[in-house]
């Protein structure tokens, strides 16, 4: 479990996130909503141990995440983030073998359970029709698929992903938090996601954390904070909630 504790992160003397206490989940899915600005990227750096907060500790397992090496974090933590690195040079295969580093040895030798764990990742995101393709010029969604394949790979309790739909069509969208959802499932991970669809939220996650202009304003189990009321005021809009006409879950429509 990760645990948030007096946090604030400071930006040109304003504090763009303030946490007094919280908990997150680290054997499910959570969602992180709010809108534009309102701190979730930056609340998942700070959980990536990619950032540190000015005041306050970040815990992951009762262990402070600054006290970590990168690679100990690695370990924990894989982190995709909102803005894909570049992966010049790189096949998709060899993009994803670079979720393995942090379980390599000194030379970095592929061992059979690297290969076994690089093979699952890219059948796992449909990906081995571009498994020899150069990365960099896959379409955006294809090539957002590759990084989550290394992700995948990396074999991580816990995965953080910033907004991972953004490039992605509807289809691939559903596939990618279904696969998300299934994957913490069956292997007890944990996934923490950022998203702007609330239809997705609504279908996959089981626990909600949200965010307005820095601070948390509801978290808990989906099915008791995700609500018209909270939802509405969330976002500054009126949303109501209905019955999807085939599934057992709920479906947003702006009023």
């Amino acid at each position: 479990m990760f645990q948030l504790v007096d946090i604030t992160v400071n930006r040109d003397k304003k504090d763009i996130l303030s946490v007094a206490s919280l908990a997150i989940p680290t054997d499910r899915v959570t969602v992180i909503l709010g809108q534009n600005g309102s701190g979730k990227s930056t609340l998942a750096h700070l959980l990536a141990g990619q950032n540190t907060p000015d005041t306050g500790q970040v815990l992951l397992n009762q262990k402070e995440i600054r006290s970590l090496s990168k690679r100990e974090v690695a370990k924990q933590v894989a982190f995709l983030p909102q803005h894909l690195p570049q992966a010049a040079g790189l096949s998709v295969r060899e993009l994803v073998k670079l979720g393995r580093f942090p379980w390599q040895g000194v030379f970095g030798r592929m061992q059979p359970e690297d290969t076994k764990a690089v093979d699952g990742a890219i059948k796992a995101t449909q990906m081995e029709r571009y498994a020899d393709y150069a990365a960099e010029y896959l379409s955006g969604g294809e090539r957002q698929r590759a990084w989550v394949s290394m992700l995948i790979a990396q074999d991580s309790p816990v995965l953080i992903l910033d907004e991972p739909t953004s490039a992605l069509d509807i289809q691939h969208q559903y596939h990618l938090l279904k696969l998300l959802t299934q994957f913490s499932k069956q292997q007890s991970k944990g996934v923490i996601v950022i998203l702007h669809d609330l239809n997705l939220a609504l279908r996959y996650a089981h626990h909600v954390i949200a965010l307005k202009q820095g601070t948390v304003v509801f978290s808990g189990d989906s099915e008791e904070v995700l609500n018209e009321a909270q939802l509405s005021d969330l976002y500054d809009t009126r949303i109501q909630l209905i019955d999807h006409p085939e599934q057992h879950h709920k479906v947003a429509i702006v009023c």
